[in-house]
């Protein structure tokens, strides 16, 4: 049966609980709370960050913010989230300092920073850390809610330009008085697509289509709609593939991404392509039961044109 979070302070915990599976491998769950932000510019109180650690090319930054949505009005969750970007902007090597402190405390976090260091070529942590936080694209947000609306979710997508992620949490008691957590994992359409490939590999979203839709207008308007992007993999998105769902059954051409925008007022993204799509040799079904895409799947224009099958696809 469901269990509500009574607080805020037990949504915190359970992230901290459950933040392994929820994050996932090569990701840092750093549980600290202290005040960034200039004298004289706005300052507030992240509620964590997250390390991404996935891509050893571009390792990312996420400034988490917990929330219970029966709390909390969309209007609070969104200005609270600005003002997260706000303060990052005016102190990022106070941000870098607080996490560096909360690594040096947690050993095994600390090496395993370390080790991504020496594997990647950065000269050690602080290095690694200074690189993340000033890139200039560094700020992404990460919002954990126990409860995510079509509205919330389109208002995130309509309110920013820098990449908002949301993970939702909620708890339950079985019969027996067991607490158990339910939860989709973070970037989990990422992670299904990089298990045997590289993550800074990424560039091509694959994107299923009847025939009707892939011809009306994938090849007669250079666009796709209305579709689901993970808002922190747009600036990779370089490409769209279109998979012809049965009888079809294949990837069959590829055109250039020009943008990926939100779509009318909902909580979808429209692609639009730089010209005409072009066809590419036919990349079918293979081996592998459960390859065929039911919706977006991410991975590389140079697999998909080497590629005999979508086995070798995702």
């Amino acid at each position: 049966m469901p269990l509500p979070f009574e607080s805020e302070a037990a949504l915190e915990d359970a992230v901290a609980q459950v933040k392994g599976p929820l994050f996932g491998k090569d990701r840092i769950y750093v549980n600290v709370k202290r005040k960034i932000g200039k004298g004289g510019a706005t300052k507030n109180i992240p509620d964590g960050y997250l390390l991404d650690l996935t891509d050893h090319e571009a390792p990312k930054l996420f400034v988490v913010e917990v929330d219970l949505a029966s709390h909390q009005h969309l209007k609070h969750i969104a200005v609270q989230i600005l003002e997260f970007s706000l303060s990052f902007e005016s102190s990022r090597m106070q941000v870098k300092n607080i996490i560096k402190e909360a690594l040096q405390k947690s050993p095994a976090d600390w090496g395993a920073c370390e080790a991504f260091a020496r594997k990647n070529n950065f000269e050690n942590v602080d290095f690694l850390l200074e690189r993340i936080t000033h890139r200039p694209d560094a700020f992404n947000a990460l919002l954990v809610i126990d409860d995510l609306s079509d509205e919330l979710e389109t208002v995130l997508i309509s309110r920013f330009k820098f990449p908002v992620e949301v993970v939702t949490l909620r708890r339950y008691r079985n019969k027996s008085g067991a607490v158990l957590f339910e939860f989709e994992p973070f970037l989990n359409e990422v992670v299904d697509d990089t298990e045997h490939v590289d993550i800074a590999e990424l560039d091509t979203i694959v994107v299923p289509a009847r025939e009707d839709g892939f011809k009306s207008v994938f090849l007669g308007e250079s666009a796709w709609y209305a579709i689901r992007v993970n808002p922190s993999m747009i600036p990779r998105i370089k490409y769209i593939a279109a998979y012809q769902i049965a009888p079809e059954s294949a990837i069959t051409h590829l055109a250039v991404v020009k943008s990926i925008e939100q779509y009318r007022e909902t909580n979808k993204y429209i692609v639009t392509f730089t010209g005409k799509a072009e066809k590419i040799k036919r990349v079918p079904l293979g081996k592998i039961k459960g390859k065929a895409p039911q919706s977006p799947r991410y991975s590389s224009r140079e697999r998909i044109l080497k590629a005999s099958s979508l086995d070798t696809v995702f």
